[in-house]
């Protein structure tokens, strides 16, 4: 029978770490800013109540860059939480994160959480990684059920295939509408397409915000995905 969690922990296990995605590298903190800008327009059209006074759960947390930015941009540690499939990420996390910030480790799908106990379910770069169109639409559902009227699922996950690796898979607009299928979505392109930012950024920090201009060039998909009230 097909674990799709242990698949995605051997295929995490194989990507690069030859630092690519490292905070300094000129391309990530490019990128990572335009992300934010977009994020914050995100929150400010659609948030109805402060961040600090929100649930707020990460599922795929890595190493808790996503919830130490939302604690910057103001969500309380105390009702900050994450999930995280491998230990050893979500150790790095737990280091890195005030102790108030609750985290989970393993299958998301095991979490033993309330119906309609979170604000917002944050997503980044998961339902790539996952290839399994069946785990994909129970996890969905999950995350759905979780929110409460009114919240959202905030997603940022690129859009097509990488033809150089075979452990993603890209999630274009109208997959996403398939797994939330209920879902009210404000949705815009962002991120220049990595294998061009990349020696752009190297070159000038000035072309990468050049050719991202251009939305055909950006390859990610940031969205707010509300539940009707």
């Amino acid at each position: 029978m097909h674990d799709e969690p242990q698949a995605l922990a051997q295929r995490y296990a194989r990507r690069p770490s030859d630092g690519r995605y490292g905070a300094l590298q000129p391309d990530v903190w490019l990128s990572r800013q335009e992300r934010q800008r977009a994020l914050i327009g995100l929150l400010r059209r659609h948030l109805r109540q402060p961040l600090a006074t929100l649930d707020v759960l990460e599922v795929g947390c890595g190493h808790g860059d996503n919830l130490l930015e939302l604690l910057w941009l103001g969500a309380s540690p105390q009702r900050l939480q994450g999930n995280e499939l491998l230990p050893e990420r979500a150790a790095i996390a737990r280091q890195r994160l005030p102790a108030a910030c609750t985290l989970h480790t393993g299958d998301a799908l095991q979490l033993a959480l309330p119906a309609a106990s979170l604000d917002i379910v944050l997503l980044s770069t998961v339902f790539s990684s996952i290839l399994d169109a069946a785990f994909q639409q129970r996890l969905a559902s999950h995350l759905w059920a979780w929110l409460r009227p009114g919240g959202a699922v905030l997603w940022y996950d690129f859009t097509w295939d990488n033809p150089h690796n075979p452990d993603v898979r890209g999630v274009p607009l109208a997959r996403v509408r398939q797994l939330f299928p209920a879902g009210r979505i404000d949705a815009r392109r962002v991120t220049l397409a990595p294998p061009l930012a990349r020696p752009l950024s190297r070159w000038h920090p000035q072309l990468y915000r050049l050719f991202n201009t251009l939305p055909l060039l950006r390859t990610h998909r940031l969205a707010w995905i509300e539940k009707p009230p």
